[in-house]
């Protein structure tokens, strides 16, 4: 088991109801933090658009040294980097096939940041069905 703590840095929507979650892990220079924020908050507004209910973006603030695996070793931080832990909760997978798709060919994300506030070879990502939401 692999467990941390993350401080909210952007909370953007209502929560309840989600059945689908995209979640996303990456490496970010604490330097960088604020450059990360601009972009998460731009990027928060084309997801929602699209049919996103929330968009949550964190700071790894307490992050646990695992003896197999962590979030650090998850993302192959290198220096002083920490770990964002970034969720979008959509209200079902349709919704968020159609939006992703959407959000992917709205020209808004068609360029990217010239200088990146991350290494994305290093960001994962996945589709999650929710089973508990309590």
């Amino acid at each position: 088991m692999v467990y941390s703590g993350f401080e909210a840095i952007l909370d953007d929507g209502k929560t309840g109801g989600a059945t689908y979650v995209d979640g996303f892990v990456a490496p970010v220079l604490p330097a960088r933090r604020d450059d990360y924020l601009a972009m998460a908050r731009a990027a928060s507004v084309v997801f929602r658009d699209h049919g996103a209910m929330r968009v949550v973006e964190t700071w790894g603030d307490d992050l646990m040294r695992g003896q197999k695996t962590d979030f650090h070793r998850a993302v192959q931080t290198e220096g002083e980097e920490t770990v964002v832990f970034s969720w979008i909760e959509w209200p079902d997978k349709a919704t968020r096939d159609a939006g992703m798709a959407a959000v992917m060919a709205d020209p808004r994300m068609q360029t990217p940041p010239s200088d990146m506030p991350f290494d994305g070879k290093r960001l994962i990502y996945g589709g999650f069905a929710v089973i508990l939401d309590a």
